[in-house]
C-alpha cells in the first residue's frame, strides 16, 4: 500500500450502466438525504469537465519533460474518462425525475467545449484550479462517511466512494501540470482558483435548486436542505484556503498526509481483490471497516 494517497494512481475500469442505476432512489443516502441531493447536483457539470481536463492533458502532454508526471498524466486521464462515462450515466436517469436539470446538462456541455478554444494557460490553469475541489471534496467526504452515506443505495454508494477515492489519488496531478509549464506564474493559478469555485458553486446551486423544487418540499424543508447546501459549500471554500499561501503543493495538505483514510485504504484492497465493487453493500461495507477483503 502507498505512503500517501497520492503516491500511486491505478486505472480502474468500472461501469454503471444506466440501466443498472434505473430504480435507484435519486435521494440515495438514507444517513443525510441533503448530501445526496447535493452530489447530485455536483455531478450535473463534473462530467463535462473531466472530458475537458482529459482533452486538455492530451493536448498538451507532449510538452513534458518529467517521466514520472507523464505517467500520472496518462493515469489521471484514464480515471477521468470512466469518471465522465459513469456520471454521465446517472445524469440521464436524474434527468427523469427532475426535468430541470437536463438544460443544465446541455449548458455544461457547451460551456467546456467553448473553454476547449481559449488559451493555453487558462486552459492548464483552469484544471488545476477546478481539481483544487475535486480533490478536497474527496478528502471531506471520505472523512464523513458514516455520516454522509452510512446507510446508503449500494450502487450510489459504490459510485461515489469510487469517485472520491481516484480524485484523491490523482489530486496533485493538475497542479503539477500547471506548474511544468506555469509555475512561475502562482498569482494566475490561484487566480483561477477562485474562478473555478465561482464556476462549481453556480453550477451546482442552478442544479441544487431544481433538485430541491422536484422533491416538492414544504417551506421548513427546503430551507433545511439549503442549509446543509450553504454549509457543505463553506467547508469546500474553508478547506481551500491553505492553496493560497506560498509554497503550496497538495500532497502537503493539512487535510491530505500520510495518515490515509481507513475506508479509501480498504476500499483499494477490495477491488483489488475482484470483490463487486459496483454496489457496496451494508456487508460489504462493513467488511471494509474490519479493513477490507484480506
Amino acid at each position: 500500500m502507498a505512503g500517501h494517497p497520492m503516491d500511486a494512481i491505478e486505472v480502474r475500469q468500472l461501469r454503471f450502466e444506466t440501466g443498472a442505476l434505473e430504480g435507484a432512489e435519486t435521494v440515495w443516502s438514507r444517513s443525510c438525504p441533503d448530501f445526496s441531493m447535493f452530489i447530485n447536483a455536483l455531478g450535473v457539470h463534473v462530467p463535462h469537465f473531466e472530458r475537458f481536463l482529459v482533452s486538455v492533458m492530451r493536448e498538451y502532454r507532449g510538452g513534458l519533460q518529467d517521466e514520472r508526471l507523464l505517467a500520472d498524466v496518462q493515469a489521471i486521464i484514464g480515471q477521468e474518462a470512466q469518471h465522465a462515462f459513469n456520471f454521465l450515466n446517472w445524469t440521464a436517469v436524474l434527468g427523469r425525475k427532475y426535468p430541470g436539470i437536463l438544460p443544465l446538462d446541455t449548458e455544461a456541455r457547451r460551456y467546456f467545449a467553448k473553454a476547449l478554444g481559449k488559451g493555453k494557460r487558462f486552459k492548464i490553469g483552469f484544471t488545476a484550479g477546478y481539481e483544487t475541489f475535486t480533490f478536497l471534496g474527496g478528502m471531506i467526504i471520505l472523512g464523513r462517511f458514516d455520516e454522509l452515506m452510512g446507510d446508503a443505495d449500494p450502487r450510489l454508494r459504490a459510485l461515489w466512494v469510487w469517485h472520491q477515492v481516484e480524485e484523491v489519488e490523482h489530486g496533485s496531478v493538475a497542479f503539477d501540470f500547471y506548474q511544468a509549464f506555469y509555475g512561475q506564474d502562482e498569482w494566475y493559478r490561484k487566480w483561477m482558483v477562485l474562478r473555478a469555485f465561482s464556476h462549481i458553486a453556480r453550477q451546482t446551486f442552478l442544479a441544487f435548486r431544481q433538485i430541491v423544487k422536484g422533491e416538492g418540499f414544504g417551506l421548513a424543508r427546503r430551507a433545511k436542505a439549503w442549509r446543509f447546501f450553504v454549509s457543505f459549500a463553506w467547508d469546500l471554500f474553508r478547506a481551500s484556503l491553505p492553496v493560497f499561501r506560498a509554497g503550496y503543493h497538495p500532497r502537503r495538505h493539512p487535510i491530505c498526509n500520510d495518515q490515509q483514510n481507513e475506508i479509501a485504504v480498504a476500499w483499494r484492497g477490495y477491488y483489488a481483490s475482484g470483490a463487486n465493487a459496483l454496489a457496496l453493500t451494508d456487508a460489504a461495507m462493513n467488511l471494509l471497516k474490519k479493513g477490507g477483503a484480506k
